[in-house]
């Protein structure tokens, strides 16, 4: 396990001096680049502080082995691509923990083969949240349905599939899954 305090800083355009005063208590810059180098230990403890420090959770202080950052290397606007004004990184997006993937065998509608969609289980009270986006609910026999919520009474689903001529299905599903993002090989 890896720390990746100055990162983090970095992205949020920090100094170490800023992170040193938010920490409660205060502590010097000096503490605080001994800690993003590992030339000093990371204790849970020092963790938690440079984590409200810096306005993030302690696990985005860690970089855990399979979680791979990258440098931004220009940032797309109006006006064209440009280098960023600090260094700024990315960390490769993975699902949450009660994150769900699917993967796109056969292009349909907007899905296209070898996309990945990362969804997120709701529980029934969260039903409303999903309303006209897509969705995967259970059926019966280890099957699921796939597409835009369009109405829920309850556990009783209303989805519209994607692609042209679909029809409604409807299904009775003990949960309903959200997608969340798209992960689409440009290849």
């Amino acid at each position: 396990m890896r720390s990746c305090i100055r990162e983090v800083r970095r992205a949020k355009g920090m100094t170490l001096q800023d992170v040193a005063d938010r920490c409660v208590p205060p502590t010097t810059a000096q503490t605080i680049g001994r800690l993003e180098t590992g030339m000093r230990t990371v204790s849970i403890r020092w963790l938690n502080r440079i984590a409200a420090a810096l306005g993030v959770e302690a696990a985005e202080l860690v970089r855990v082995p399979e979680q791979a950052t990258l440098d931004i290397l220009a940032l797309l606007g109006p006006d064209g691509a440009a280098a960023p004004r600090q260094p700024q990184i990315a960390a490769l997006p993975r699902p949450s923990y009660s994150g769900l993937t699917m993967l796109v065998e056969t292009s349909v509608g907007e899905y296209r083969t070898g996309d990945m969609i990362w969804l997120e289980r709701l529980d029934l009270r969260s039903f409303g949240q999903a309303l006209n986006r897509d969705v995967l609910a259970p059926r019966a026999g280890g099957r699921f349905v796939f597409g835009r919520l369009i109405d829920h009474d309850g556990h009783r689903l209303q989805i519209l599939p994607p692609g042209q001529g679909s029809r409604q299905q409807i299904v009775d599903a003990p949960w309903l899954a959200v997608a969340i993002q798209l992960l689409r090989p440009l290849a």
